[in-house]
């Protein structure tokens, strides 16, 4: 399993929001490309992206993520946040992504991420975003009103490359993760998951890689010191 550090982006910096409230801002870096470089001096290769005003329908940073997937050949970037049209994805992945998250629409839409999925096998990942066991949507802000098992019934037969499973109920908060709910995706589903929301001990980490996670996402507890970069990276970067 690979550690990835999340670089969530508002109006231009990175940021950490607690419980996955907008109201709650607990960390924010100007220069999203501070972050990076940071991140990549202890050895991270793979990084999560997310354009928080994007999906929430407040903006755009398509500037700062064509920034970042640019700086240095070689990195792996899943990039996501308001992608709900095919162009926004071709887009992003001849920018530099190395796949796209889709969230909203993926789950809204199946058709039309039954296209996207055939027309970029293993490149297009889906947020499942949970709260309880409840996918929501829309920037963590609607309901609906699908469990996550019903979730991953319709996503099984798509050729995705994974599935990123935030525990929105745990994001931010530095009171562990999920396991529960990871271990049931894995099992659950044949598609390669990436695991977010609540990472905070090295045993979190570890916990995860147990029960089959692909990856996991890492923001409030690598940007507030909680964990310590050089140890995450020394087990668990690429």
């Amino acid at each position: 399993m690979r550690a990835i550090p999340a670089i969530d982006l508002r109006e231009g910096a990175c940021v950490q929001l607690v419980g996955g409230s907008y109201d709650d801002e607990r960390v924010r870096v100007k220069d999203p490309l501070d972050a990076l470089l940071r991140w990549r001096a202890f050895g991270f290769r793979a990084f999560h992206v997310v354009d928080l005003d994007a999906a929430l329908g407040k903006g755009s940073n398509a500037d700062v993520v064509t920034r970042l997937t640019a700086h240095e050949p070689g990195l792996t970037f899943t990039v996501g946040g308001g992608v709900r049209e095919l162009e926004k994805v071709e887009a992003l992945l001849e920018g530099g992504a190395s796949a796209v998250v889709v969230g909203t629409r993926a789950i809204e839409d199946p058709a039309w991420l039954a296209e996207v999925a055939r027309r970029y096998p293993g490149r297009v990942v889906v947020a499942a975003d949970v709260r309880g066991r409840e996918v929501v949507t829309r920037g963590w802000t609607a309901g609906s009103g699908r469990t996550v098992g019903d979730v991953l019934a319709t996503l099984d037969p798509l050729p995705l490359g994974g599935l990123l499973v935030t525990a929105v109920h745990k994001e931010g908060q530095l009171e562990g993760v999920d396991l529960a709910l990871m271990r049931e995706v894995v099992v659950r589903s044949r598609h390669r998951l990436y695991a977010s929301g609540g990472v905070t001990t090295l045993e979190d980490l570890r916990a995860l890689a147990s029960v089959g996670a692909y990856g996991a996402v890492i923001g409030m507890a690598l940007y507030t010191g909680r964990l310590d970069a050089r140890d995450v990276a020394r087990e668990f970067a690429e």
